[in-house]
């Protein structure tokens, strides 16, 4: 099977969305490609004393509603395309929830697994010192994504102070609470993923005990299995990169987490039975949540999933091609810029906590979240049934009106 691109997938879903709604054709230009795009490599002292030379990314994409905003991921399959797909995203992302942030994104094409320690900080530090002028509070602030955690998030600040010889916890998102984090950012993308599931069952008319099945038990999907399973819903699959786990009663989201953390993988576990990554996604459930990687309901397995609806905790986890199967079967997709914007949102909320020295509690960042999420998913369902069209298509356009009053009121042809 060809891999998909994931940057062409995401300019199929704007063009489908600037048809529809007649985006300003200049706008629909200044999109189609990343404002600036930086290489460069990355040399990191192994352990054993060899040096070891890392490609690595950063993509600011559009910054006509502030300052570019998006995660670093640290994964062996991470290319400049997929880096580019994840910063357009994130453009989009932050206008669908209406904070003031434009799109980036970054990454190194590393396996962090088989790093030790220090030569995880040793090339956290060496990916800042490589963008030291390019990053910043007020130009673009990155944070962690898939095998980044807040522990590089703090190196990476500290080594931008050294550089920059202050004391600027802005500069990056999604750090430690000792050094100026947000109380919920570590679950805050499963959080805003379920304000906004539970908008979809009021819309769908699911009872209590719904079925839900998460591809991907990592940081969001383990937190929303949880979140989701206090509120009454029933998780009847999980999966790792490793595979996956079914059980029709139930699981217990705790207990298997317990067990991933003892043998590396949810397989395996008491009472469960052992599926592919591939049979997860088509296990009968009410609600499929892909919580993984990008490009996994594809063309090929979109006519198989047996789901009622489809909420993206992932990036990209949907082709275009499967979009357009699953909108014909009835399958409702709540698209990844919004499904998945509640960790963005606490990343802006973290930002001006920074800004300030004045920290919220948890409680009132959950305040300040929920009406975000619920809010903007109204504005994306409304957008959906005035233009007769999916979801995503609704999100884009949504989003795409808000880039488009930026873009128009600083000048299009600016840079």
């Amino acid at each position: 099977m060809a891999k998909v691109n994931p940057f062409k997938s995401a300019q199929q879903q704007l063009d489908k969305a600037a048809k529809l709604m007649g985006l300003d054709a200049s706008v629909h230009a200044r999109l189609k490609l990343p404002k600036r795009e930086i290489h460069f490599s990355v040399p990191v002292r192994m352990d054993n004393g060899d040096v070891r030379v890392f490609e690595a990314y950063r993509v600011q994409y559009d910054n006509s509603r502030g300052p570019n905003k998006g995660g670093i991921r640290f994964h062996p399959d991470t290319d400049i395309s997929e880096v580019k797909a994840l910063a357009f995203w994130m453009t989009f992302k932050c206008a669908t929830v209406g904070i003031p942030l434009g799109g980036g994104k970054g990454g190194v094409t590393v396996n962090p697994k088989v790093l030790s320690v220090r030569e995880l900080e040793r090339l956290s530090r060496g990916f800042i010192r490589g963008l030291r002028n390019d990053i910043g509070p007020d130009i673009d602030i990155p944070a962690p994504d898939v095998y980044t955690t807040p522990q590089i998030m703090a190196w990476m600040m500290d080594e931008y102070n050294t550089l920059h010889s202050g004391h600027k916890p802005g500069v990056i998102t999604g750090k430690p609470l000792a050094v100026g984090g947000s109380a919920g950012r570590g679950y805050s993308t499963a959080q805003g993923g379920v304000y906004v599931m539970l908008e979809l069952a009021k819309k769908m008319k699911l009872k209590k005990g719904a079925t839900v099945v998460i591809q991907g038990f990592g940081n969001a999907g383990s937190y929303m299995a949880k979140i989701l399973t206090q509120k009454g819903y029933k998780i009847v699959g999980l999966s790792d990169s490793r595979g996956g786990i079914v059980n029709l009663k139930g699981l217990d989201p705790v207990a298997v987490e317990k067990h991933k953390v003892k043998t590396g993988s949810v397989q395996n576990y008491a009472g469960a039975k052992n599926v592919t990554n591939a049979q997860i996604l088509t296990t009968p459930c009410d609600i499929l949540v892909p919580a993984a990687l990008e490009n996994v309901i594809l063309k090929e397995n979109a006519g198989k999933l047996r789901c009622k609806a489809v909420v993206e905790l992932a990036n990209g986890p949907t082709t275009p091609e499967a979009d357009e199967k699953l909108f014909k079967k009835g399958i409702i997709v709540v698209p990844d810029i919004l499904a998945n914007a509640g960790g963005v949102t606490v990343s802006y909320f973290e930002q001006v906590q920074n800004a300030y020295n004045y920290y919220w509690t948890e409680k009132e960042v959950l305040a300040k979240l929920e009406p975000i999420m619920v809010e903007s998913f109204d504005a994306v369902w409304a957008a959906k049934e005035k233009y007769k069209c999916d979801m995503r298509t609704g999100a884009y356009i949504h989003a795409a009106k808000r880039i488009e009053q930026a873009m128009l009121a600083k000048g299009i042809a600016n840079g």
